[in-house]
């Protein structure tokens, strides 16, 4: 601030940053009386506006001058502040100068310092004017809509303002002047609570699948029709697609002939070249997505409905054979383009059917299988699973039984595996080889709580062009070639053997190593958005029904925690108790208090 007077005199009304001020007394530093109180201040930090005499600040009283007459004679020049002061009251006295001085802060018509005052042109004042009004306009829309915020009562037009919400609910932002202004923290799950209180999402919205990024609709993209092929007639062979209850992209089936075992596969292939838009499409995506609302597919559904084993009458396929021996032992090893009559079947009904041939027959091949591959050290960790699915409105937790024939249908499908692979090898043909190191510690367990401690020494299976074993299988060959309607891996094993099979030029090693990982970085977020969307429904499900009791099987043991798992739900959970718990121990569980938004749920025991 600019000092005109070193030592304004006594009585003088100075300006104190924004604050009128008179001058009490003078020394090393000035006295100066506020409206608050007296103060001592540096000469610097004051502004002489008139030199007094001012006995008190209560003088300073409103005052009407002639402003506009003022502003119209000087539009455009520069004035000073006792010059403006005569012309709009006649009279220079503090109470004036402190009228006009105020007038000059307002910034419209005047602004500048009191030697050095600009008077506004009209084009400015227009200008000005208006872009206040809009200013103003703004701000009673901005509180507003605050106002209807806190009664969470939105209308339509609070769309544009709770997008912005919306983005860092979804994690695209990082900051939300909405959530500021309402006191919630700048957290995806803060901004979900805020949405659900005022109405902007449902209860029920879940964002998990939208935070990671994942398209949320299948491919809409032309489909090839079938080519015109030789395939191997197998419709005289019983063959069964045996999946969970509701399975929509059945693309896997088995069938027996003699002592031989046929896994039966969608020929996925047989319609997606390599490098096509729909296989671009479905390496952007990297497998389907599994949300208990339905399934995103990795390819459109008309590739499904052509090539989903059992969907139509005859199905193509690329069938694996191979005979297995006593040993477990698979040999004879035959792939081929064929035509299927497949019989859909769930797990639970053909549990019912396993003593009956054939499937009696195939039960008995898989088991010699297993058998092998326990003996290689193989492990089996059989935690609780769930199938989690919303139909029309009602959220649905189903526990998965363990069946034998799951078990069945698993062996079969390693056997393919580790036949395709061991077919690959001797064929010099490049492909995603599923490996996986041995488990670093731990032991063998049966109980829950062993099983579950078991667990973190598992290794993530990894893909390579390298054939190198898969410890938690017992196979020192295996890929993964049942699931080409489900995952792009799949497909890739699939068109490499079929660019075998018609004598084409197969992909390279290189070529399958940058796509293989490309579609593993896009499964990354498939598998996320799956897990984290299962939670969500899981702490829904409790929070709609408040009333819920089941059992928890103590799993882990923490200082002054226990840990827990819910094998109804498959859910796991810590809680806090002061008694001592043994592992394994069964305990009453009520659900005390469950936050959707943050994935957390309290339970407490039932004594």
């Amino acid at each position: 601030m600019l000092t005109h007077q070193v030592n304004p005199p006594v009585d003088s009304l100075v300006l104190y940053k924004i604050r009128p001020a008179r001058v009490v007394s003078l020394g090393d530093k000035i006295e100066i009386e506020l409206s608050g109180g007296c103060k001592r201040v540096r000469p610097k930090d004051i502004e002489l506006l008139h030199s007094g005499p001012l006995r008190s600040l209560a003088e300073l009283v409103p005052q009407t001058g002639e402003f506009m007459a003022a502003w119209e004679l000087l539009e455009g020049t520069e004035t000073t502040l006792q010059e403006l002061t005569e012309l709009a009251f006649d009279a220079f006295t503090p109470v004036t100068a402190w009228a006009t001085w105020q007038q000059v802060a307002e910034g419209l018509y005047f602004t500048g310092q009191p030697q050095a005052i600009e008077v506004r042109t009209r084009e400015f004042i227009e200008r000005e004017r208006a872009e206040r009004e809009a200013k103003a306009a703004a701000e009673r829309d901005w509180q507003a809509f605050v106002a209807r915020m806190t009664a969470a009562q939105p209308t339509a037009e609070d769309a544009p303002r709770l997008t912005e919400v919306e983005r860092l609910a979804l994690g695209q932002i990082e900051h939300s002047r909405v959530l500021e202004t309402l006191n919630y923290a700048q957290t995806p799950s803060s901004a979900q609570r805020m949405l659900v209180k005022v109405g902007y999402w449902s209860p029920r919205h879940n964002p998990h699948s939208r935070r990671y990024g994942v398209p949320l609709t299948d491919p809409d993209l032309p489909v090839p029709n079938l080519p015109n092929e030789e395939r191997v007639d197998f419709t005289h062979l019983a063959a069964y697609a045996i999946d969970d209850e509701g399975n929509q992209d059945p693309d896997d089936a088995i069938s027996v002939d003699g002592d031989r075992l046929w896994v039966h596969v969608a020929d996925v292939a047989a319609l997606i070249a390599p490098d096509s838009a729909i296989d671009r499409e479905a390496r952007a995506r990297g497998a389907n997505l599994y949300l208990p609302e339905g399934v995103i597919n990795m390819l459109p559904a008309a590739v499904t409905e052509q090539l989903g084993l059992g969907l139509q009458p005859i199905s193509p396929a690329l069938s694996f054979g191979f005979r297995c021996d006593a040993a477990g032992e698979l040999s004879d090893i035959e792939i081929c383009r064929s035509w299927v009559r497949v019989e859909r079947v769930s797990y639970e009904a053909a549990e019912l059917r396993l003593h009956e041939l054939p499937l009696a027959e195939m039960h008995a091949i898989t088991n010699r299988f297993r058998a092998r591959r326990v003996a290689a050290g193989a492990t089996s960790l059989e935690l609780p699973d769930v199938s989690i699915r919303v139909i029309d409105g009602e959220i649905c937790i189903r526990p998965l039984p363990k069946l034998n024939s799951r078990g069945l249908v698993m062996d079969a499908m390693l056997m393919a595996g580790e036949a395709v692979a061991r077919r690959c090898v001797e064929l010099a043909l490049s492909i995603p080889f599923a490996t996986q190191l041995a488990p670093d510690g731990g032991v063998e367990a049966t109980d829950l709580a062993g099983m579950f401690a078991r667990r973190r020494y598992f290794k993530p299976t990894r893909l390579s062009i390298e054939p190198e074993p898969h410890a938690g299988s017992g196979l020192m060959l295996y890929t993964r070639a049942i699931s080409p309607l489900r995952r792009y891996s799949d497909l890739l094993v699939h068109q490499q053997l079929r660019a075998w099979l018609t004598e084409q030029t197969p992909l390279t090693a290189q070529q399958i190593m940058e796509r293989s990982g490309e579609a593993d970085l896009a499964t990354v977020a498939i598998r996320r958005s799956e897990r984290f969307s299962n939670q969500h429904w899981k702490l829904l499900f409790l929070q709609e029904n408040p009333d819920w009791r089941g059992e928890g099987v103590v799993v882990g043991l923490e200082e002054r925690k226990v840990v827990v798992l819910i094998p109804t739900l498959a859910l796991e959970t810590r809680i806090r108790t002061r008694e001592d718990m043994a592992l394994n121990q069964v305990l009453q569980l009520a659900v005390t208090e469950v936050d959707v938004a943050d994935l957390t749920v309290i339970f407490r025991i039932l004594s």
